[in-house]
């Protein structure tokens, strides 16, 4: 079941990571952990399928609920140029699937997956009810990764 103590972050869209990193930076009072720039995110929608898209994203330090900002590729999920601002919450989860399928079937619906529904959604998914605040459910498996990274470490080592 959902628990709303286990949302961590606000998901924001920015035009450009590193100027919004200091603009956010210092008006906000938080430290950032290391950025990080992928060229293939893996990322699933019911509108194009399956895709690796380049990502740039970074997480406040200071917790418990984090921001996170992300600067993606034109007319991704992720662009901020057109639309920048708060995109969503995370929230750690025990199983995407499961959590995923029931949100669906309370009338939700799936905006995006690490992968495909046929291959169980991956780490995460994007759902949104018909109001459209779109929540990301997040795989608590990968927490200890993260917590790391808000420490100091690397996310990806």
């Amino acid at each position: 079941m959902f628990d709303f103590q286990e949302i961590y972050h606000i998901g924001i869209r920015v035009p450009d990571l590193s100027e919004a990193m200091k603009e956010m930076g210092t008006s906000l009072g938080v430290t950032w952990a290391e950025p990080v720039e992928t060229p293939g995110q893996s990322i699933w929608t019911p509108e194009m399928g399956q895709m690796s898209l380049p990502l740039k994203f970074v997480y406040s330090c200071e917790g418990p609920q984090h921001l996170e900002l992300l600067e993606g590729p034109k007319d991704s999920i992720w662009d901020g140029r057109k639309d920048p601002g708060v995109h969503h919450v995370g929230v750690w989860v025990d199983d995407v699937a499961q959590e995923t399928e029931r949100f669906m079937k309370q009338g939700w619906t799936l905006i995006a997956a690490g992968v495909s529904p046929d291959k169980g959604y991956g780490g995460y998914t994007y759902v949104a009810p018909p109001s459209g605040t779109i929540v990301e459910l997040v795989s608590l498996a990968i927490k200890p990764r993260f917590e790391r990274w808000w420490a100091g470490g690397s996310l990806t080592k």
